[in-house]
């Protein structure tokens, strides 16, 4: 591993810990979305971030989308390029869901799921 290797991800730890610690490493400061502690702040910082950047991948997508069109129609490019950029648009938009699915084992639930035991049957 080179130097500035080592740097760079010493820089993005220091800078972790500046953005998600805040409120989590200090003492008798409730968590802001009661899950409590560092990684329910870790949680919901990193949620509303991807939904943010989600919302605007989606966007910028689109405009992308309408340019290769027309410019397939135009034969200035592949009509490859077309479907590979609206399949990319569709794993993007349906990522969320599929998390939910797979944590919570249903797609309209939206919380995190439980296990206790009492859902074990024992």
């Amino acid at each position: 591993m080179t130097k500035t290797m080592k740097n760079l991800l010493a820089l993005a730890l220091m800078a972790g810990i500046v953005l998600f610690a805040g409120a989590a490493l200090a003492d008798n400061v409730p968590a802001q979305n009661g899950n409590g502690g560092f990684f329910g702040d870790a949680a919901t910082r990193f949620m509303n971030t991807f939904k943010s950047v989600r919302t605007m991948v989606l966007i910028f997508g689109g405009f992308g989308l309408v340019v290769l069109a027309v410019a397939a129609i135009l034969g200035k490019v592949k009509w490859a390029a077309l479907g590979a950029l609206a399949a990319g648009l569709a794993i993007v938009a349906v990522a969320g869901k599929v998390v939910d699915y797979a944590t919570t084992g249903s797609a309209d639930k939206g919380q995190v799921a439980s296990y206790t035991s009492s859902d074990a049957n024992l």
